[in-house]
């Protein structure tokens, strides 16, 4: 009886270890995968030409910076998703599916480029516009878009709690 029991006791412990082994790799298998950059299936390039973009309706109320830079990052998001969509923003949008800073302003492109749908959450957050507006100056001055990211991730990381998981630009993204 005692063997019989201690048999028992030696199968539970093996199985239990074998189970916990399988959940920790299966656990370590997804933190890794949650952890591991993401990327685009192919790079963002900018639209051909000038797009096409809705009409910008500004709210009854004031918006949190004026109506020339909240136009401006409208703008900008519209013309360069080859740039904004590697520049992370730093708000929190995050929880709200965002991947970049364009997403901020962005809601929908159709295939060509152009911009079907705005994302009204950058008219009203005053950290989407500043990313944006920061991006097109450095943009102007000709910096590429890995420099833009960094600056933008030193300009604005230390504030924040969290970012976008925004993909790393390509090599060749800005340059």
């Amino acid at each position: 009886m005692a063997i019989v029991g201690v048999v028992v006791v030696v199968a539970l412990g093996l199985g239990g270890f074998a189970y916990w082994s399988q959940l920790s790799r299966a656990d370590a298998a997804a933190t890794a995968a949650a952890q591991a950059p993401p990327q685009y299936a192919q790079p963002i390039t900018r639209p051909a030409g000038t797009p096409h973009v809705p009409e910008l309706q500004f709210p009854a109320y004031p918006t949190s910076r004026p109506q020339e830079v909240v136009r401006a990052a409208y703008q900008f998001a519209a013309e360069h998703p080859e740039v904004l969509s590697y520049v992370p923003c730093f708000c929190g949008c995050e929880r709200a599916g965002h991947r970049g800073n364009e997403d901020c302003f962005v809601r929908e492109r159709a295939v060509n480029g152009d911009v079907i749908a705005w994302d009204d959450h950058g008219m009203e957050c005053a950290i989407c516009l500043d990313v944006a507006d920061s991006s097109r100056k450095l943009f102007a001055e000709g910096k590429s878009v890995a420099e833009i990211r960094a600056t933008i991730e030193k300009q604005f990381g230390s504030h924040a709690a969290s970012h976008t998981p925004t993909p790393a630009p390509p090599e060749k993204a800005g340059s």
